[in-house]
């Protein structure tokens, strides 16, 4: 079925309908259960695929599963989208110039996107990179993405202290015994996620757990922009000795989605006397990650570099007794 959407696309369809394949229903997930009344009313489960990781690269591709209160599917929609540039990796997404030449550029489907996330909550693994390059998609249209709050499932999986290896895509599906059938296609990205959200929701609601909603911070047309804060006034110690205290003046980078809003956790680390760096370099002390394996800018540079990795968890154990500065 995807390959036969994809080639629609080729023929010029700006976007996929195709009916819904709802999931299996538990018995203990029955929808006569209780349920807890603060949760959401819906869930647009959401995978983009891109040109790059960078602030500047494109969406070539995007897949929506629409779910309801309970999770249960209510719809699925794919789109190629032309970046107009270098499609990037096509080793890992598969979708080549030749390919993407013919798609619809996203102007073209910004409005069939927004109405699949409007009035929902944007779910996606490691939440603020898809919901990032959403949000810059929407300024460059112009326009404001319809989102107000995202949802990460790495963020729940941890909520629900899931035995997970790490904290990859495939390893969430194999707990669940999902099977992934095209990995780095946004559709079926999407799908392996909606079948892994649905009874991670349900354990969290049987469970009374919170769940881990982050604002959709809304500037400039739809991209937030970091407010300019005034420099660390200490010299930078050096880099994190793993298993000691963290010290006033070092330089912590974060990558990903994080449980705490992020602007909040990057204000706690400042009125600590720690200074937030918005790459990674040589000097950098520290990055702080809730997915260590992801292939980011900033994990591929601490790789590189031999600069130590946290958790938030664990940085933010330690942000309780940072020592002074030398």
């Amino acid at each position: 079925m995807l390959e036969d959407q994809t080639a629609r696309h080729k023929e010029g369809a700006a976007g996929a309908r195709i009916p819904a394949q709802p999931f299996a229903v538990d018995a203990e997930e029955d929808h006569r259960a209780p349920w807890p009344s603060g949760y959401p009313e819906g869930y647009a489960v959401v995978d983009v695929e891109t040109t790059g990781l960078a602030p500047g690269d494109r969406i070539v591709s995007a897949g929506v599963y629409q779910l309801d209160a309970r999770g249960a599917v209510e719809d699925h929609w794919y789109t190629p989208v032309n970046p107009l540039r270098d499609p990037g990796p096509t080793w890992i997404h598969g979708l080549t110039a030749e390919v993407l030449a013919d798609a619809p550029l996203f102007t073209d489907i910004a409005d069939d996107f927004a109405d699949r996330l409007r009035g929902r909550v944007l779910v996606a693994h490691n939440a603020l990179f898809d919901w990032s390059m959403i949000a810059r998609e929407y300024t460059r249209a112009q326009r404001t993405a319809p989102v107000r709050q995202r949802l990460c499932t790495i963020a729940l999986s941890k909520e629900l202290a899931l035995p997970l290896p790490n904290h990859k895509l495939e390893s969430l599906a194999a707990h669940y015994g999902v099977t992934q059938r095209r990995a780095h296609h946004a559709l079926d990205d999407a799908r392996v996620l909606a079948e892994t959200f649905r009874p991670s929701l349900h354990t969290a609601a049987r469970r009374g757990i919170r769940l881990p909603l982050l604002a959709c911070q809304h500037a400039h047309g739809g991209w937030h922009v970091s407010r300019k804060r005034p420099p660390c006034p200490y010299p930078n110690p050096g880099r994190y000795e793993p298993g000691g205290p963290l010290v006033q003046g070092m330089r912590v980078a974060i990558s990903g989605d994080t449980s705490v809003e992020r602007e909040r956790l990057e204000d706690q680390a400042i009125d600590a006397g720690l200074h937030i760096a918005t790459s990674v370099s040589r000097l950098t002390s520290l990055v702080v990650t809730n997915d260590p394996d992801a292939i980011t800018s900033k994990i591929v540079k601490a790789r590189a570099y031999g600069t130590p990795v946290l958790d938030e968890a664990a940085f933010t154990h330690l942000l309780r007794d940072v020592a002074p500065a030398a």
